[in-house]
């Protein structure tokens, strides 16, 4: 089977390239492990991601999901508790974002990849690929696929990063995750919650914990630590310990808690000959600022505009093809990661966050950071946060062929 672009992988990242491509008239096959819908982790978005959304031609209603305003992020230890609003940002930065059932929506995104043209396979994994200097040649558990081009949007599977051994832990950040879902909220908490449907981010002593309010009576809820030995137990006690999310979920049915390692990571050959690895795949935050979605969306459209033309030239099979693309995408990773770095190893939240008295322009460009709008050369917060983690010896973002500092 024949095709222009073979992408790994149908999450939000490959099925926003799917799309793209597709719609381009690109021959575009998606090849999906799992049979969508299915259950996945990381449901809180960023407004960055309104611009993808109208490409897309995908509009998220408010029947199917929760508008999210901003974030509030809470400290009952000493009972300091301050709310950022998206709105407050820089000028033009976006105002709303939204908390989102994973599987109904990358069912959707994937839906519409293929309404737009893009070929899907589900249920279908890659077991090897082939490339060499005139095309790609895939083999899954079905088929075999040649193509011109590839596309890793695999997640934290990492398809090639793995084949390549070429992941680098980023130290300094969460280690694991445990998280479980509440559902059958109370009808009163579900209202109070759907008022600003802000995600809470609480500080504990462990780390940190996400409380994301969902459609249905249903609310997310996971700590991010960063010792070693993360158990189940750990969730047991945060949620024991808080008064708040003891409040939230009374009555409610829990469901089992599962734990996620291997946080935090890049992919230092993220691009290559006739490939490029976007979204998880290419590189894994740790997810206190709720970024991943929204930088594989961000990724995905931005690999589709350079490819589009490059296969029209026919100049797709260059090496240094993606290479403008990766260090637009290092600039994300590394806002984020000075952010980061900044909530587990300085004062920001103390100075920061729960501020008496905060630089209003300072605070605006946190808050344009917060969502996701990280390319614009004005925001003097996040270009005091830059110089500041330059400063730090013990980020390292190494990546062929330089450090990312």
């Amino acid at each position: 089977m024949k095709c222009d672009v073979a992408i790994i992988g149908g999450g939000p990242a490959g099925a926003t390239a799917g799309n793209l491509l597709a719609q381009e008239g690109i021959r575009t096959i998606i090849v999906e492990k799992s049979a969508f819908p299915r259950f996945h982790i990381g449901e809180s978005l960023l407004p960055c991601d309104a611009p993808v959304f109208e490409r897309l031609g995908v509009k998220l209603e408010p029947a199917a999901f929760l508008r999210k305003n901003g974030a509030d992020f809470i400290d009952e230890g000493s009972e300091r508790q301050e709310t950022y609003l998206f709105s407050d940002g820089l000028k033009g930065s976006a105002s709303q974002a939204w908390q989102v059932d994973r599987a109904r929506f990358d069912h959707m995104l994937l839906e519409r990849a293929t309404e737009v043209g893009s070929i899907v396979f589900q249920n279908e994994r890659i077991t090897s690929v082939e490339i060499d200097d005139s095309s790609v040649r895939l083999q899954t558990t079905h088929r075999e696929i040649e193509a011109r081009y590839v596309i890793d949007a695999s997640g934290q599977d990492a398809f090639f990063a793995r084949r390549n051994r070429s992941v680098r832990p980023i130290k300094g950040f969460g280690r694991a995750a445990v998280f479980c879902h509440f559902q059958g909220i109370s009808a009163h908490i579900s209202r109070e919650l759907a008022t600003s449907g802000n995600i809470r981010i609480l500080l504990v002593p462990e780390g940190w914990v996400w409380v994301i309010p969902l459609m249905s009576g249903r609310l997310s809820v996971g700590v991010v630590s960063r010792a070693q030995g993360v158990n189940t137990f750990l969730l047991d006690k945060v949620i024991e310990r808080s008064v708040l999310i003891r409040r939230l979920t009374e009555g409610a049915a829990r469901t089992k808690a599962t734990v996620i390692r291997n946080f935090s990571y890049i992919n230092q050959r993220s691009h290559g000959a006739r490939y490029a690895c976007i979204g998880d795949s290419a590189c894994f935050l740790d997810p206190v600022f709720s970024s991943g979605v929204s930088l594989a969306m961000l990724g995905a459209a931005h690999v589709a505009d350079i490819l589009i033309p490059a296969l029209r030239g026919n100049e797709e099979g260059r090496s240094d093809l993606l290479a403008e693309h990766t260090q637009h995408m290092v600039h994300g990773y590394k806002a984020f990661g000075a952010l980061i770095h900044s909530f587990y190893h300085t004062s920001l939240a103390a100075n920061l966050f729960f501020a008496k008295e905060v630089n209003e322009d300072m605070r605006a460009g946190l808050i344009s950071m917060l969502a996701g709008d990280i390319w614009r050369p004005d925001n003097r917060f996040q270009n005091s946060l830059a110089q500041s983690a330059r400063r730090q010896p013990d980020i390292v973002w190494d990546s062929s062929p330089g450090s990312f500092y």
